[in-house]
């Protein structure tokens, strides 16, 4: 398995004779056979700005830079794939930031390419190339002209076109998860939020706000379009919103009105699940589905990488057994980090969270970050470090009963909340 490096100009280049190498964190590790699989389609290669690639000679052992104008490379995955080592790498220049997104380790072996990752969900529906371009255009086209009024589609049509979106434009293709952004603020301060930073943070925001307050008609209006079959889902809380949960009256108002009209498909959250009275009442509203996102079931690391305003660990928790309790199918958002997830206290700590609240899904999530910054954050390794398939390995085995997948799911028909009417 060979060393793959990027020139200047970002031509992609296979060494002759140096291993390729993986990052555990900020440890240089060397890759094992069964953590490799081939690049997957919709995968991409990018190289990796101001870093040094680093090989191994499989003669000495000796694991060294790779000299001269070159840059590491590593592989973005897509949806349904979760990474499981970090591009070997060190940075030639320490205060530059990665852009936000999630690098895989990748070599060349057998005349492909292969990363480090596995497939845990089933790819087909979050694949770009089932999103016909222009389809998306004339639908956006005809949602916007037929509700001129509504900002939310207006909003909506950028997410689509502009940010290539599959949530967004599965709103105008009127298939599987839809999007109904509500909230222009948060109450956390996620590092690395890809919609608003603080103007120190050193990162660029990949998406821009929403900064309006929708009404409940516009709301309404695309719920209403989109919930037509038994398995569509319209989701609160997107990328380029702040935490949902915050507009809980719009919420709850929309969902009632809603659900008055039609008891089709299913209605999710997508949350940090901090305001456990809000979050009561949107699930009294007649909530179908709920997704929590968390980085950690440690108070110190989720501190630190959320920074919640008002809320704690323990009101996630609280949400969640509550949400459980009344029938609402749970899961959670788990932004995962090799290094980092795969420490023994952090999947310790995560299987008794699942355990205690009935977690139904963990939706493992490649977490977007420039790695130095994020591991300068957050605490240091208490015990030993696992390696990602072994952690989910001992996750599948802990909890037998819980379903390991990449994003929401429509739940057994055993499972399915019965919808609230009237």
């Amino acid at each position: 398995m060979y060393l793959v490096y990027a020139d200047e100009q970002g031509q992609v280049y296979d060494h002759p004779s140096l291993y390729g190498l993986a990052r555990s964190a900020d440890m240089i590790v060397e890759i094992m056979e069964d953590e490799l699989i081939p690049l997957p389609e919709g995968a991409t290669l990018v190289g990796l700005p101001s870093t040094r690639p680093i090989g191994m000679d499989p003669s000495t052992g000796e694991m060294k830079p790779l000299p001269g104008n070159v840059q590491a490379v590593g592989a973005l995955l897509p949806q349904g794939y979760t990474r499981l080592c970090l591009p070997g790498y060190v940075k030639t220049d320490k205060d530059y930031k990665l852009p936000l997104f999630g690098y895989s380790a990748v070599v060349w072996k057998d005349g492909q390419f292969y990363v480090t990752a596995r497939m845990s969900d089933d790819p087909e529906k979050w694949n770009p190339l089932n999103c016909d371009p222009l389809e998306l255009k004339s639908q956006v086209k005809s949602y916007v002209s037929r509700y001129p009024e509504n900002r939310l589609y207006e909003h909506l049509s950028n997410c689509a076109l502009g940010y290539e979106c599959l949530t967004a434009s599965n709103t105008f293709l009127n298939r599987w998860e839809g999007a109904v952004p509500v909230s222009y603020s948060c109450n956390a301060g996620c590092f690395g939020c890809i919609s608003e930073q603080p103007d120190d943070s050193g990162f660029v925001s990949p998406q821009t706000r929403m900064n309006f307050r929708p009404r409940v008609e516009e709301l309404v209006e695309i719920m209403m379009e989109h919930l037509t079959t038994p398995d569509s889902i319209i989701s609160f809380g997107q990328g380029c919103e702040g935490e949902p949960s915050t507009q809980a009256k719009l919420i709850i108002d929309s969902i009632r009105e809603v659900r008055r009209q039609t008891d089709m498909g299913y209605i999710n959250i997508n949350t940090n699940a901090g305001l456990s009275d809000h979050i009561r009442g949107i699930v009294d509203a007649g909530l179908d589905l709920m997704r929590v996102s968390t980085i950690s079931a440690l108070d110190g690391h989720y501190n630190a990488y959320y920074k919640p305003r008002g809320y704690t660990l323990a009101n996630v928790e609280k949400s969640l057994r509550y949400a459980a309790q009344q029938g609402v199918y749970t899961s959670i958002n788990y932004l995962i980090f090799p290094g980092v997830t795969d420490r023994e206290e952090e999947v310790e700590a995560m299987v008794e969270f699942i355990r205690r609240t009935d977690v139904k899904l963990i939706q493992l999530r490649n977490l977007n970050i420039d790695p130095e910054s994020y591991l300068e954050l957050i605490p240091k390794a208490e015990g030993e470090i696992l390696g990602m398939k072994q952690a989910i390995e001992i996750f599948q085995h802990e909890l037998p009963e819980v379903v390991i997948g990449s994003y929401t799911h429509v739940p057994p028909a055993e499972l399915a909340r019965v919808k609230v009417r009237g």
